[in-house]
């Protein structure tokens, strides 16, 4: 099933917190690289979200 994505909301942060959350849930959090990220590192993290959706 594809799913699609109907908003994105952006919230700065401070101290250089980026998090990625999906329905509330925490996705993705740059300490998880320890950089920020590049699209295709949270992209499959969101699909495979959505897929259990």
């Amino acid at each position: 099933m594809e799913h699609e994505i109907g908003a994105i909301e952006i919230i700065t942060g401070t101290g250089g917190i980026f998090d990625v959350h999906l329905d509330g849930e925490l996705v993705f959090t740059k300490s998880m690289l320890g950089r920020y990220p590049q699209p295709d590192d949270v992209l499959p993290l969101l699909r495979e979200r959505l897929e259990r959706v």
